[in-house]
């Protein structure tokens, strides 16, 4: 099982830098990242680059988010690979020799469906690093999203093909709301949502209280903090978790940084022939 949390300590794993195509975001720069998280009593964060998401090469936004973070080492690096474009496997030995802790995946925006091999390819390269996968379900909703952004959502069945792939990869799903995750959790085995976990950044509380049933049905420790800065208020996570009913008290949430170590080593898994 994974470890209870300890007391204090809280890693951030939905973070960004960097700017976004479809509107203006405030202070999207490392330093300001920085102090929020500090405010926040937050002491580290898994980092994306939010442009390289919509680039069709994201190498670029990768040397650009180690150069920007490389002055703050309380923010880590969690690179954008892209399993389908040459030269995938370097970025990966890249994150892993730069001590990053997972690789930021966005399958819905590179017309990958569920099931592509690439998407298990990768997954077995990040477990092989000790790498855990990001996997975003949507950066805005469809109230808030410009007409010209007209990407899907994540699917479920993203999720589950990997989880169901064998590839020993750690899986970490964010801004997925409650119904995404139960359809995710309740159509795996136990075994195979061992290695899946998400945030609750896009979880609602009061009066749904669905963050609340999560707790109370899957268990915090399949959770791991989140904020989704800078598209979202990093004080959002926080008055969620203190917003929950006293039965819940203080839940032990998931340690981010032995989600990552449940990368296993190489296993059996055989990329399918393209």
């Amino acid at each position: 099982m994974t470890a209870p949390q300890p007391v204090g300590r809280r890693i951030d794993v939905n973070a960004h830098v960097g700017g976004y195509p479809w509107r203006h975001v405030p202070h999207p720069e490392p330093a300001v990242l920085e102090r929020v998280l500090r405010r926040e009593g937050i002491d580290a964060a898994w980092v994306g680059h939010l442009p390289s998401a919509f680039w069709r090469d994201p190498a670029p936004g990768n040397a650009e988010l180690y150069a920007a973070l490389a002055p703050h080492p309380t923010l880590l690096p969690a690179p954008c690979v892209r399993p389908d474009w040459p030269g995938w496997e370097a970025q990966v030995r890249e994150a892993a020799a730069r001590g990053a802790p997972a690789l930021r995946v966005y399958p819905q925006l590179w017309g990958l469906a569920p099931g592509d091999p690439s998407l298990a390819a990768l997954a077995h390269a990040a477990a092989s690093h000790g790498l855990a996968l990001v996997l975003s379900a949507r950066f805005e909703d469809g109230r808030q999203r410009h007409p010209l952004d007209t990407a899907p959502d994540l699917q479920p069945a993203h999720v589950r093909a990997l989880a169901r792939a064998g590839t020993g990869a750690a899986l970490v799903v964010v801004n997925a709301g409650r119904e995404f995750i139960e359809e995710t959790a309740w159509a795996l085995t136990a075994l195979e949502v061992a290695r899946v976990w998400f945030d609750f950044s896009w979880v609602w509380g009061p009066p749904d209280d669905h963050l609340a049933t999560l707790f109370r049905t899957l268990g915090p420790s399949r959770f791991v903090y989140g904020t989704g800065w800078p598209l979202r208020l990093t004080q959002n996570a926080r008055a969620l978790l203190d917003l929950l009913p006293p039965d819940l008290g203080a839940p032990a949430l998931a340690d981010a940084g032995a989600v990552a170590r449940r990368a296993a080593a190489p296993s059996a898994f055989v990329p399918a022939a393209p």
